[in-house]
């Protein structure tokens, strides 16, 4: 660790925390340890979380949510924070405020993403140099979905979900509905009926558009026969749009032509759910606000 004073490029910075889909999941095995081996596309939304974080020479890392719940020292945001504290300076504190927007546990990588907006801002404030390389081997010790979102674009992804090849793909507007339920992903991992001998694809694959019509979710089955307000949300769904899960659920998603209508089936949405419009995007907002950030 440093004994340098820290110096700050700006003391404050404002970043989002951009959700993702998988535009589908397949499960191709399963490791030894016990690791599900993926083949997946994540899709970055424009939509998500809201972090703000103001440097300081206390030394204390300090984290506050409009969701009181969120504030211990498990959240990913600490513990991403923590991770930088031996590439810093010994008087590096931080002030961080979570505006949590996204649901919690609903498939859409919210806790990754914003572990991984707090590696780019603390990386910044801090003045640590890191590469995003370095980034990101520190994110995936924190979860194998925070290498994605510190790489910041929509991607393939291989293994379990850390292999990342960036993909353009056309971007779409989508509904992403979440029935008030919480679909615990160890039970889905290790349920004996869930699908885990998919075929493995290539990248070439994800750009065929005939084999696109045949993309899925291999957990989507098993959730919505033990979860039955996903399956119910999903029929509802499914009457607007193509729609499937994503992740390991809660949260659905349907693919709509324009915003106008997305918003109209919005309008519609039941009262046990919520849900957000958002247009998929190839490269993440959090890459640009970071480049025009002092």
């Amino acid at each position: 660790m440093s004994s340098q004073q820290p110096t700050f490029k700006n003391s404050t910075l404002t970043l989002p925390a951009p959700a993702k889909l998988n535009l589908f999941l397949h499960i191709t095995g399963r490791r030894a340890d016990g690791y599900h081996l993926l083949q997946t596309l994540f899709q970055i939304l424009d939509t998500g979380d809201e972090i703000q974080f103001s440097a300081n020479q206390t030394g204390v890392i300090k984290l506050s949510c409009n969701d009181l719940s969120l504030e211990g020292n498990d959240n990913l945001i600490y513990r991403a924070a923590l991770a930088l504290k031996p590439y810093a300076a010994a008087a590096a504190g931080v002030d961080i405020f979570l505006l949590k927007n996204l649901p919690m546990g609903g498939g859409l990588g919210g806790g990754s993403s914003d572990a991984a907006t707090t590696l780019h801002a603390l990386n910044k404030l801090w003045d640590l140099g890191l590469s995003i390389a370095e980034l990101a081997a520190i994110g995936l010790k924190l979860g194998a979905d925070v290498p994605l979102f510190v790489e910041g674009y929509t991607a393939f992804a291989e293994g379990v979900g850390e292999k990342l090849q960036p993909m353009a793909m056309p971007e779409k507007t989508y509904l992403v509905v979440t029935p008030a339920c919480h679909v615990s992903t160890a039970e889905i991992f290790t349920h004996p009926d869930l699908i885990r001998n998919s075929p493995v694809i290539s990248a070439a694959d994800v750009l065929n558009s005939e084999l696109q019509k045949n993309w899925r979710n291999d957990c989507q089955s098993l959730v919505v026969r033990l979860y039955p307000l996903v399956a119910i949300t999903l029929q509802w769904l499914v009457e607007y749009a193509p729609s499937r899960m994503t992740g390991t659920g809660a949260s659905l998603f349907a693919e709509f032509p324009d915003e106008l209508s997305a918003r109209r089936a919005l309008a519609d949405l039941p009262a046990n759910c919520r849900g957000f419009v958002a247009r998929g995007v190839n490269r993440s907002p959090l890459l640009a606000v970071l480049e025009h950030a002092v």
